[in-house]
């Protein structure tokens, strides 16, 4: 089977696609978590809660996307399949069952703040080896910061 071929050094196309690949992941599991909790949550501020929480989904699944995409314009085979998720995620704590709207709100700044941080690491790892690359990552990690502000300020 042919295999995509770039101008990337051998070296750098491993450090960018271990940044791409874990980047997918967080992508991916932040909009099942999100997603989770959309449908679990019960509250006083079930309706606003609920929206915004659709918006962190969407914003997941379109990173995800160009994310995977950008792995694979450089040959490198992007991995969304739920056993690699479930083994290779960092975000944890995600209630089973109803989640009180404080609950949920608290899930996602925690879950955000993970993705986060693993993102500013991914963007340092991709600074020299693949600037597009690192590109992308700084635009996602600016609207998922944003995210984040926008979840914090619910329950300060």
């Amino acid at each position: 089977m042919p295999v995509v071929k770039n101008a990337l050094p051998e070296a750098d196309l491993k450090t960018v696609g271990e940044a791409l690949q874990g980047a997918l992941v967080d992508l991916v599991d932040l909009a099942l978590v999100a997603k989770q909790v959309h449908w679990n949550v019960v509250g006083p501020r079930f309706r606003s809660v609920h929206l915004q929480l659709d918006e962190v989904v969407t914003s997941a699944r379109a990173h995800s996307d160009v994310i995977a995409e950008r792995a694979a314009a450089l040959g490198v085979t992007p991995d969304g399949r739920a056993e690699t998720v479930a083994s290779s995620s960092a975000i944890t704590g995600v209630p089973e069952g109803w989640v009180k709207d404080d609950d949920a709100v608290g899930v996602l700044v925690d879950a955000l703040s993970v993705v986060i941080a693993r993102m500013r690491e991914r963007i340092r790892a991709t600074e020299s080896a693949d600037p597009v690359t690192q590109d992308l990552l700084i635009g996602l990690t600016g609207e998922f910061e944003k995210h984040h502000w926008m979840f914090a300020a619910e329950n300060a």
